[in-house]
């Protein structure tokens, strides 16, 4: 798992070109549930900084954390110069200072259970706020998904990654949901759905495999081939499911 979550920086251009960004809607479900002002966030496993500017861009002095050197370098490229930025792994980060808000977009499964929920909660200040929050790009035409997937199917048997606890897809409380409820560190856990229905154009859509891990490990070749056979089934435009799953959690007030 730590190599495929360190794969990302040979495609970092891809993956800032390609991937959705978050929608206004996302902080305004963050503040609301702080229920208090938002001044410094901590994020973790920034990626090129798709949600880093959501937050910068509503005023929270944000920190970001990145372990892989070349996606850092993207993001740096694209985020206001107020952001503090960092080379680290979640794990390795130490005394980061205690924050108003720490969250993870789209990369709180590359971390190490062992110990993350202490490790969390010692970023936060009493009663401060942990959200986690992302989601695949699907396509919406189940037809067009059939067809995708028996064109991938002799090269990848699945381009998902499975809950990292184990929970069924049809329960009611998904993961990391399902971590924070058993957690003596956090209360209060809640979880939505912001629906999203996006338009991309068959290239990008393939530039968005491109930056899936699944596809990432595949050799050059059967990776070409993949893509060449996906984009022969496509139409030329396609609508996306693009839902992004949000979990937010309040750190113990009486912690030391």
């Amino acid at each position: 798992m730590a190599a495929r979550a360190l794969s990302f920086g040979t495609v970092a251009a891809a993956y800032e070109r390609f991937r959705p960004g978050y929608p206004h809607r996302l902080f305004d479900a963050v503040a609301a549930y702080a229920r208090r002002p938002i001044g410094t966030a901590l994020e973790i496993g920034a990626g090129t900084g798709k949600a880093t500017r959501l937050f910068a861009g509503r005023g929270v002095a944000v920190t970001t954390t990145e372990p892989d050197a070349a996606m850092l370098e993207e993001l740096r490229r694209h985020v206001p110069t107020t952001v503090t930025t960092r080379q680290a792994a979640f794990e390795d980060l130490g005394d980061a200072g205690r924050h108003d808000l720490v969250y993870a977009a789209a990369a709180l499964h590359w971390t190490q259970p062992e110990g993350r929920w202490s490790r969390m909660a010692a970023l936060l200040e009493s009663g401060g706020v942990f959200a986690s929050f992302g989601g695949p790009v699907q396509l919406a035409d189940p037809a067009v998904a059939d067809a995708v997937r028996a064109a991938r199917e002799p090269f990848l048997e699945s381009d998902e990654i499975a809950s990292p606890d184990g929970t069924p897809a049809d329960q009611p409380m998904q993961w990391p949901g399902t971590e924070l409820e058993r957690s003596e560190f956090f209360t209060d856990v809640e979880q939505s759905v912001i629906e999203r229905r996006l338009t991309m154009s068959a290239g990008d859509f393939v530039g968005y495999l491109s930056t899936v891990s699944a596809y990432i490990e595949l050799p050059a070749a059967d990776r070409a081939k993949v893509f060449d056979q996906v984009l022969q089934v496509l139409p030329e435009a396609v609508e996306i499911s693009a839902d992004v799953s949000v979990h937010l959690a309040r750190r113990v007030a009486d912690l030391p």
